[in-house]
C-alpha cells in the first residue's frame, strides 16, 4: 500500500468556496488526467469531484512510497504555483495505509457531510469510470476502487433496516416544509446522484420537472419517476410555474444567469405562493448567490446544507460504529494480503537460494568424503539436501510474511539485501 496517495480537500477542513477553486470541470476531468498523471509523475489517478469535496488518488511510478504532493496537486488543479506554504495550508495528504484507509471512509459515507450517505459510493464509480476511460487507472487502483466500492456494498446490507440519510433527503426535507402542504412544482436539474436521491423521495409528493443538457438524459429519469423532462436551454428561456428548483450538475459556471432567474421568478406569479426556494449542490455553485438575491429568490447552497447536517453527525458516527470495526478489519486482510503478494517473487528467490545452497554442499560432499556412495544413495542425499532446504526456509519465509504485513518497505529492504548471495558468514 506504501505507494498510494491522496491529496485533497473537503468541507471538513475547508470551505466550499475552497472547494470549488479546486473543481474541474465536468467536461474537462477526461482531458485532464493524463496531465495530472505527469505533473504527479504518477503510474495511476484518478479525480474524485464531488459537491463537498475534490481529491486526487494516485500511485507512484516507480513503486515507491508516497511522497508529500500537495504542491504538486495545488498547481495542477489551479493553474499556479503555491505560495510558501500555501499547499500544506489548504490541501490535506494521506499516504500509504492511511491513504487506502481514507479511500474505504470515503467510500462508505463516513468522510461524507450528511455521515453515511450513500450517494458518495456511485460518485467515486463514476470518477473510477472517467479515470478507466482515460486510461489512467491501471490494475493497483482497480484493485483499491474495487474494494472500497465492495466496503460500501457491505455497508449498504449492514444498515439496511435503517439507511442513512444523504444532502438528497435533507434537500428533499427542505422542499417539503418550504411547501408547507402546499400544492406545488418541483424541478430538478442536472441528473446527479443528489437529484436522482430527490427525484425518489419527491415524487410520491409533488409534480416533478427533470431538466438536464442532454434532453435524452432527463427523459430516462423522467421516465422512472412520472416526471416532465425538458432540455435546459428551453427551461431557461420558458421555466414552468415552480415552488423549488434543486440543482446538481457540473460545469464550472452558472447555469442560470439573473435573467433566467428572474424568468423563474415570474413565471411563479404573485398569488400568494411562497417565493420559489433554489437548493444548489453545484461547486462552484450552478446559481450565483448574488444573482438569486437580484432575483428576489431564496438560495441554498452547499455551506447551508452541510451546516445542518453536521448537526445529527456525532449521533450518525455512534450508530455507524460497527462499519468502522468492519473497514478495521477488512484492512488488515488487504495489507496483510498486499504485503504477502508484493513479497512472493523475492520470497521464491530466498526459497531458491536455500536449495541451491544445500545443493552445493551435497554436491560437495559426494565429491570428497560421500564419493563412495552408489547412485540409488547419492540420489536419496540430493532429496534429502531438497527437504532439509525447504525445512530451513520455512522459518524465515514465514516470519517474513508475518513481518511485512507491519514492518516498513526499508526493513524488509534491508533483510533482502543482508540476505543476498555472497553476504554468508
Amino acid at each position: 500500500m506504501h505507494q498510494i496517495g491522496v491529496v485533497g480537500l473537503s468541507y471538513r477542513h475547508a470551505g466550499v468556496d475552497a472547494v470549488a477553486r479546486f473543481a474541474l470541470p465536468r467536461a474537462e476531468v477526461a482531458a485532464r488526467l493524463p496531465q495530472l498523471r505527469q505533473r504527479l509523475n504518477a503510474a495511476e489517478i484518478l479525480y474524485v469531484g464531488t459537491c463537498n469535496r475534490v481529491e486526487i488518488v494516485y500511485s507512484t511510478l516507480d513503486g515507491s512510497p508516497a511522497g508529500d504532493s500537495r504542491a504538486e496537486v495545488f498547481a495542477a488543479l489551479t493553474g499556479r504555483e503555491s505560495q510558501p506554504g500555501e499547499a500544506v495550508r489548504t490541501l490535506r495528504a494521506w499516504t500509504g495505509e492511511a491513504a487506502v484507509e481514507h479511500l474505504f471512509l470515503l467510500a462508505c459515507g463516513l468522510d461524507s457531510a450528511q455521515t453515511g450517505e450513500q450517494e458518495i459510493a456511485a460518485q467515486l464509480r463514476e470518477a473510477w469510470e472517467e479515470s478507466r476511460a482515460a486510461r489512467t487507472c491501471g490494475p493497483l487502483l482497480d484493485r483499491l476502487v474495487g474494494e472500497a466500492l465492495g466496503m460500501a456494498r457491505r455497508v449498504r446490507r449492514m444498515t439496511a433496516r435503517s439507511r442513512s440519510p444523504s444532502l438528497g433527503d435533507l434537500a428533499a426535507e427542505r422542499v417539503l416544509k418550504h411547501l408547507d402542504g402546499r400544492d406545488g412544482t418541483v424541478a430538478l436539474l442536472g441528473v446527479s446522484p443528489m437529484t436522482r436521491r430527490c427525484a425518489t423521495l419527491l415524487a410520491a409528493r409533488v409534480p416533478l420537472v427533470i431538466v438536464n443538457r442532454t434532453l435524452e438524459t432527463a427523459v430516462e429519469l423522467a421516465r422512472t419517476v412520472a416526471a416532465q423532462a425538458l432540455p435546459l436551454e428551453e427551461f431557461r428561456l420558458q421555466p414552468p410555474s415552480l415552488n423549488a428548483l434543486v440543482l446538481a450538475a457540473g460545469g464550472g459556471a452558472p447555469l442560470l444567469d439573473t435573467a433566467a432567474l428572474e424568468r423563474v421568478r415570474g413565471a411563479a406569479g404573485d398569488g400568494g405562493a411562497p417565493v420559489p426556494l433554489i437548493i444548489d449542490f453545484g461547486v462552484p455553485p450552478n446559481v450565483d448567490p448574488d444573482a438569486a438575491r437580484r432575483a428576489g429568490l431564496e438560495r441554498l447552497g452547499m455551506s447551508d446544507l452541510i451546516e445542518a447536517a453536521q448537526g445529527q453527525r456525532l449521533a450518525q458516527l455512534v450508530r455507524l460504529a460497527p462499519v468502522r470495526a468492519a473497514i478495521d478489519d477488512r484492512l488488515m486482510h488487504l495489507r496483510a494480503e498486499l504485503a504477502t503478494r508484493a513479497l512472493g517473487p523475492r520470497l521464491a528467490d530466498l526459497r531458491l537460494r536455500f536449495e541451491e545452497i544445500a545443493a552445493q554442499e551435497v554436491a560437495r560432499a559426494l565429491r570428497h568424503e560421500l564419493r563412495t556412495l552408489d547412485p540409488e544413495e547419492r540420489l536419496e542425499l540430493e532429496r534429502l539436501g531438497v527437504a532439509v532446504a525447504h525445512r530451513l526456509a520455512h522459518l524465515p519465509l514465514a516470519g517474513l510474511r508475518a513481518a511485512a504485513v507491519y514492518a516498513s518497505s526499508d526493513a524488509v529492504d534491508a533483510f533482502f539485501e543482508a540476505a543476498k548471495p555472497g553476504r554468508e558468514a
